[in-house]
């Protein structure tokens, strides 16, 4: 029996070992090799060489992507002010904090601000505004008796349908004209952003030393 598929993976597996010996951009394990794999045989079209604002002065690649991550954080921003324009929320927060909760069910407070990528004291201040308007309900912990859980009320769910038609029209506007297919790269791309920066956020460390992890994480 010949085991030319196995040879092929013995093959590919060398060239990315010896790929990532010369950059970082892929985790040395399983999952970094499918990613390696999948980039090295996306059937996409060559895109001619990319160029941008302030390129030519030496502006790098990673300050363009910076920027427009913030560009769209603000795009998306203003979107979903007018979206609940009029409506009893205060801003896109509290929303969201409703939308989490009733999409995973009850959870701690730090559970429902870690899960929104929050500060502490941000995520507390809304937090008691939620519960000051009834929207949501705090109780004692079946399993711990210190501990209190949240959960979406009735009257939050019917003030969050009151809203949901437009959030998801800002939703689909924030998604501009890309495609099906970009928008699914797009996910993927963004997922993986969100899976390296989520494992340095859930340490908690403290700003005067958050560069010099993010930095490490990169190397690993």
């Amino acid at each position: 029996m010949k085991y030319n598929i196995l040879k092929d993976m013995i093959a590919l597996l060398e060239d990315f070992e010896a790929e990532v010996q010369l950059d970082e951009i892929y985790t040395r394990d399983t999952e970094g090799f499918i990613d390696w794999l999948v980039d090295r045989n996306a059937k996409v079209e060559e895109l001619p060489d990319v160029e941008w604002e302030g390129k030519e002065k030496g502006r790098s690649a990673e300050s363009v992507i910076n920027t427009l991550l913030v560009h769209m954080g603000r795009y998306a921003k203003s979107y979903s002010k007018s979206a609940i324009h009029g409506s009893d929320f205060t801003s896109q927060d509290d929303f969201i904090y409703l939308i989490t909760l009733k999409s995973f069910g009850e959870m701690t407070k730090m559970d429902l601000i870690k899960k929104n990528v929050h500060e502490k004291p941000s995520g507390i201040l809304i937090i008691n505004r939620l519960i000051a308007q009834g929207w949501v309900e705090q109780f004692n912990s079946s399993t711990d008796k210190r501990s209190k859980v949240l959960r979406i009320s009735e009257k939050g769910i019917a003030v969050l349908e009151q809203q949901m038609d437009k959030i998801r029209m800002a939703s689909d506007i924030v998604t501009g004209n890309l495609t099906s297919k970009e928008k699914l790269e797009l996910i993927r791309l963004l997922d993986k952003l969100d899976v390296f920066h989520l494992a340095i956020y859930d340490k908690q460390i403290d700003s005067e030393h958050l560069l010099n992890e993010g930095v490490k994480s990169k190397k690993r």
